[in-house]
């Protein structure tokens, strides 16, 4: 089963990263309407980045969503050990039988493997911030932020 944890809270780390650049308000409703996704979905996903100082929200009728430190010290393997908790990249097949050379040693090699290639990917996401990925961001296409932006005037329109 696909897991898209890691890159819908990556876009609402960086939704809200714009958002602020350019003196929007974001909220839940505006990110679920932006990213296409289940409001709920969205909510879940602020509780972990939340609690590790990711986002931070205010309650109410006014409330927002904000990024919790700056966006040169959050980094995307900040944001993806928030979302993910302990699961990992691969599941190792349970335990079985040693009944040859590859059953009695296949798990734990195939979980040697595995680590290494979680701590590389862990070590590719630590060099990247939030604010290194909006300047890729702005160097690539743009079209797409105006409906975001369209999103976010719409709802300030309504309020």
């Amino acid at each position: 089963m696909l897991d898209f944890r890691f890159p819908t809270a990556l876009q609402m780390v960086l939704s809200v990263a714009v958002a602020e650049k350019q003196g929007m308000r974001s909220t839940s409703a505006t990110l679920a309407a932006a990213l296409e996704a289940n409001p709920s979905f969205i909510r879940k996903l602020m509780v972990p980045l939340t609690k590790d100082g990711i986002i931070v929200s205010t309650l109410g009728r006014n409330g927002s969503i904000h990024l919790g430190r700056p966006a040169e010290e959050i980094t995307l393997r900040d944001i993806y050990l928030a979302v993910i908790d302990d699961k990992r990249i691969w599941a190792s097949r349970p335990e079985v039988p040693a009944r040859c050379l590859v059953s009695a040693n296949a798990c734990w090699y195939f979980k040697s493997v595995v680590n290494e290639a979680e701590q590389a990917s862990l070590a590719v996401l630590a060099r990247h911030t939030v604010a290194d990925s909006l300047v890729e961001l702005e160097r690539g296409d743009k079209r797409a932020c105006a409906e975001y932006a369209a999103a976010q005037e719409a709802e300030a329109a309504g309020k």
